[in-house]
């Protein structure tokens, strides 16, 4: 989505597309781009980095369809474009003319031969808004580049494959693809391959979030709270659930945290015991502003009411969060807080999915369908409310009432105002029920495990030399059809399930708004919804998996609402340590014209300058900055998130814009390390489990920023390592040992900076070389035999 978005936030700016022959202003965004992904990978920022790394690769892919790096008759992918420690050579400069004319437009290629013969680099110049270019200089060419009309018309552009130019656009993507996986296996080198595949989203992602009270309140509660949170840990350790992170936010009343995180299990316990049960004097309400969220809680110990005459209300806040969330909201007593804390556990499980998810604010009778398909597992309902009664039942028929703990169907468990409905296996596929009678509030959502789901974004439409589809941060604007990309994923492939239905539901009342679908391939999905619910709103998704033609449902957690106002930014570059980083944004409603406030908040504290308000005229954009100053000593790699937000004169409309800005120190060290190999022992016998191989090598960084680490990136084997100093410069003396029976290694070696050098070797290839010359020399000898043969017979 990021690298798509290049082309709607950055459509007139010549140095992220190489337009205009910007090489070197483009290259330096690459450059920088791959820097700041290293320095948030190694602190943990992993989404920020991601994000980064989208719009990195669209500037590197247009380098091949936008220059005439394959006219000039390359078949690789240039490598200084991510080598910082090289240049951009040979650049055509502006007064030197490089295309013919071309009237008809598809000429298959224009480039004066003095450009091809000198192997001189240019690219086409675009002209959104004006045809004004430098005299005879190539165009970027197609409707949108008004330069394309003036001589020399055309342009060399290889954006889309059309019969004048298909082996060039064949060409540019072949490159551009290996172009991309050589930026990527530099960040492997950089990042080691564990960071690597939590940056692509593959290794096991899910991170464990502890928030807990530590108001007075909670001192009859906090050792249980310890003690739930240690199994917690101990029961995932080993196991296909377990964390690839742990965060600890302590709260208070007023003040919370301060938030640790690591990636040890050991540690994370150790800093859970350690807390206490002080402070306080109310209800505390610094808890989590997050996307989903399980509160329990307990009355105070200064109350003398029973934990069912605790008004509601003054739990209301929590209610609503975990509604807003996909969460939930339980009230127990202190002495129901151990067997209630099951839930901590379902919600911590992998590969989740929701199935229903409703509220009700007015008790009354109601049957709530949903399906079940054959890809589900470990289901389980939750039911929570006050005066509850219900009743299960499977497609065939068979019923479980609420009163009966441990039925056909169904293990119910009641702690507190919660009723825990864990599914008997085997399962029942088809439409099962659940009917609810109430006579006051409350909430219903189904849940289990299943690789079978989907993720979404709304998005907006955009127009320009390369339209597409960009997603929208904050809440749709209300009055224009919504749409949704929806990316439908399974453990078959996308392509072994079909969609059949997309809907927006909500979730307090009965209105469905279905949608118009849009097949986009791979798995994406186009929907448009005309009429969308005035309230707040779910993404519900029903289809079939094709090979069992088992139907599924499946519904997306966080609700959503339209907005008339409507925020915009976009962040254009890094932020440097001491220094201060304007931001500007645009705000815009379609709503009343009037004041509305303006707030900004980041998650890392550091102080912002705005403008608390802004005067809006309906339909009319206006204009605001933040200006972000991160301290002296902030750490290279820092990630913060900047939340920025409008509300309406009397708050009943708002909408954000949320932004991840990477703060990133001046580099100077743009050399990688110099890994040189100095000895190879390899006599490997044919039965390679008998002997090992091992090899030697130095590496040195000259007068870089010193080495960070070293390891093995491919191959199985140990590695030993010592530093010394020859000749007053430090060299690392390394050493790997492996079986024959693995044959390659290469070690990566990473400075401080995120430059990567590498030491590769295979003793196949040794085995392949020696075989070479053996032929070579029977070869020799072979043709000197024919010699003396011919030479002889006369």
């Amino acid at each position: 989505m990021q690298n798509s978005m290049v082309d709607r936030d950055f459509m007139a700016s010549d140095r992220h597309h190489f337009n205009s022959e910007t090489f070197n202003e483009g290259r330096a965004l690459i450059i920088q781009g791959m820097t700041a992904i290293k320095a948030n990978i190694r602190s943990g920022n992993f989404q920020a980095a991601r994000e980064t790394l989208g719009r990195a690769l669209h500037t590197l892919q247009d380098f091949y369809s936008h220059s005439n790096w394959v006219e000039l008759g390359n078949k690789k992918p240039y490598p200084n474009l991510i080598r910082p420690d090289l240049t951009i050579s040979n650049i055509a400069d502006v007064n030197t003319p490089t295309c013919s004319d071309c009237a008809s437009g598809t000429c298959s290629n224009p480039l004066l031969p003095a450009i091809l013969n000198e192997k001189k680099l240019t690219s086409g110049y675009m002209g959104l808004f004006s045809n004004n270019k430098p005299q005879g200089k190539c165009s970027h060419g197609g409707d949108a580049d008004l330069s394309s009309t003036q001589n020399p018309r055309g342009g060399i552009n290889k954006d889309e494959r059309k019969p004048h130019n298909a082996d060039f656009h064949n060409t540019a993507v072949a490159i551009a693809t290996e172009a991309t996986l050589q930026l990527l296996e530099d960040i492997r080198g950089a990042a080691g391959n564990k960071d690597y595949l939590r940056l692509m989203g593959i290794a096991r992602s899910a991170v464990l979030c502890f928030v807990i009270d530590t108001t007075g309140s909670m001192a009859d509660d906090i050792a249980e709270a310890k003690r739930v949170a240690h199994n917690i840990i101990d029961s995932k350790k080993g196991t296909q659930d377990e964390p690839s992170e742990y965060i600890l936010v302590p709260f208070n009343d007023p003040k919370f945290g301060p938030l640790i995180r690591t990636t040890n299990p050991d540690v994370m316990k150790a800093e859970i015991a350690k807390l206490d049960a002080s402070g306080g004097g109310d209800i505390p309400e610094m808890c989590l502003s997050g996307l989903q969220v399980s509160f329990f809680m307990t009355p105070t110990k200064r109350s003398t009411r029973s934990v069912s005459s605790e008004p509601r209300s003054v739990f209301q806040l929590y209610y609503d969060l975990a509604l807003a969330s996909g969460g939930q909201a339980i009230q127990v007593s202190k002495a129901e807080l151990p067997s209630a804390t099951d839930i901590i556990v379902d919600t911590s499980t992998s590969a989740l999915v929701t199935i229903l998810q409703r509220a009700r604010n007015l008790g009354r009778v109601e049957i709530f369908p949903f399906l079940l398909d054959a890809s589900v597992s470990n289901i389980t309902a939750y039911i929570t409310g006050d005066s509850l009664r219900f009743t299960l039942k499977s497609p065939s028929g068979v019923s479980q009432s609420h009163t009966v703990s441990n039925g056909p169907l169904a293990v119910i468990q009641t702690v507190g105002n919660l009723r825990r409905v864990h599914f008997t296996s085997p399962i029942e596929t088809g439409l099962w029920n659940i009917s609810v009678e109430s006579t006051a509030s409350y909430t219903i959502k189904v849940m289990g495990q299943s690789p079978n789901t989907f993720i979404y974004n709304f998005v907006e439409e955009f127009k320009g030399p390369h339209p597409g589809f960009a997603v929208i941060e904050g809440r749709p604007q209300t009055g224009l059809p919504a749409k949704l990309l929806l990316t439908v994923t399974g453990q078959k492939g996308a392509d072994s399930l079909k969609v059949q239905e997309v809907a927006l539901v909500e979730v307090s009342g009965s209105r469905v708004s279905d949608g118009k679908i849009q097949e986009m391939g791979g798995g994406d999905f186009l929907v448009t919804v005309s009429e969308v619910p005035a309230g707040e709103f779910v993404v519900m998704m029903k289809g079939e998996e094709k090979a069992s033609s088992s139907r599924f449902q499946r519904q997306s957690t966080t609700q959503m609402s339209l907005a008339k106002v409507t925020i915009k930014a976009t962040v254009d570059s890094t932020l440097v340590p001491g220094e201060s980083f304007k931001l500007p944004f645009t705000v815009k409603t379609s709503g009343k014209s009037g004041t509305y406030t303006i707030s900004a908040r980041n998650d890392k504290g550091f102080p912002l300058v705005y403008s608390t308000s802004v005067s809006l005229v309906t339909g009319v954009s206006a204009a605001g900055t933040v200006v972000v100053k991160p301290p002296a000593n902030t750490e290279s790699g820092t990630d913060i998130t900047l939340t920025i937000a409008a509300e309406a004169p009397g708050g009943f409309d708002s909408n954000y814009a949320i932004l991840h800005l990477t703060v990133l120190a001046k580099v100077t060290d743009f050399t990688p390390p110099v890994c040189e190999i100095t000895g190879v022992n390899s006599a490997c016998p044919s039965d390679c489990t008998k002997s090992n191989w091992d090899v030697a090598f130095n590496i040195t960084d000259g007068n870089g920023t010193g080495i960070e680490n070293i390891f093995i990136q491919e191959g199985k084997g140990s590695l030993t390592q010592k530093t010394v100093v020859e000749g007053g410069i430090t060299v690392v003396k390394g050493n790997f040992t492996s079986s024959c029976c693995s044959p390659n290694v290469t070690i990566s070696i990473v400075d401080k900076e995120g430059n990567v050098g590498k030491c590769t070797h295979s003793i196949e290839e040794e085995e392949e070389e020696e075989e070479g010359e053996e032929n070579k020399e029977g070869g020799l000898a072979f043709r000197l035999f024919l010699s003396l043969q011919a030479w002889i017979k006369p």
